[in-house]
């Protein structure tokens, strides 16, 4: 759903809790909804905005708010696509599918594994928050191991620190 400018502003005046002109982290994961009741999860949050804070000034202003906005409803989209039960939530064969479906090969103890990891509730499953920061940390790891395999092969040499920085891409 597209929405006109007036609708965002009233949207990011709510969000601006503080009424600063600009949108924290804490203010925005108070104002996001995972679908299952917990609050958004305060990584994917960060995430987010450091995708978005163009002007690096460690919070979202309007413009990069509603770029933001368009980011969320398309993640909606296609968490919707894979939750096949509509149970508001990704399990691990919903999940592996969505994987599959953005071309990634993985053996099923990674994606078990990575279902371990991003279900951060231990509950066998994982929330719309969680799904966006599982697949942004995985493209992000996807992005940085692509500049190291040249060849597209799959396979690479890189240094520890080399390593480190792509790791760093994902974790800070």
């Amino acid at each position: 759903m597209v929405m006109d400018t007036n609708s965002l502003r009233h949207i990011f005046s709510r969000v601006d809790a503080d009424k600063s002109g600009s949108i924290s982290a804490n203010e925005l994961q108070t104002s996001l909804s995972n679908g299952l009741g917990t609050p958004f999860n305060i990584r994917t949050v960060q995430l987010m905005v450091a995708m978005f804070d163009r002007d690096m000034n460690g919070t979202i202003n309007f413009n990069e708010f509603c770029s933001l906005f368009k980011y969320v409803q398309d993640w909606q989209t296609c968490f919707r696509r894979y939750d096949r039960d509509n149970s508001g939530s990704i399990d691990l064969n919903e999940f592996s599918n969505a994987l599959i479906s953005f071309g990634y090969h993985l053996s099923p103890q990674f994606v078990n594994l990575m279902m371990r990891r991003f279900d951060r509730n231990r509950r066998g499953f994982i929330a719309f928050d969680d799904f966006i920061y599982a697949c942004v940390c995985l493209q992000t790891l996807t992005g940085e191991f692509g500049r190291y395999d040249c060849r597209g092969i799959g396979h690479t040499v890189f240094s520890f620190e080399q390593f480190l920085t792509s790791a760093f891409a994902v974790i800070i």
